[in-house]
């Protein structure tokens, strides 16, 4: 099995995937064939409202002088 990470982009009101060059010619793959494809969702990261409800920082009482 070969595996490769794409990202899709829509076409139209479709949406679609390019499979990289050397992934095709690895598997042997051209123009109008048929092919089956297992598609896995990777986990999206969203940095933005990560630490919605963590507390808040606070300024430490003891100084770190020496790293400065």
């Amino acid at each position: 099995m070969t595996m490769a990470e794409v990202k899709v982009k829509e076409w139209g009101n479709s949406l679609g995937i390019i499979i990289p060059r050397e992934i095709a010619k690895h598997v042997d793959i051209h123009k109008g064939e048929i092919i089956k494809i297992d598609i896995i969702k990777s986990k999206r990261i969203d940095g933005f409202g990560m630490w919605k409800h963590a507390k808040k920082f606070e300024e430490e009482e003891i100084g770190h002088e020496e790293f400065w």
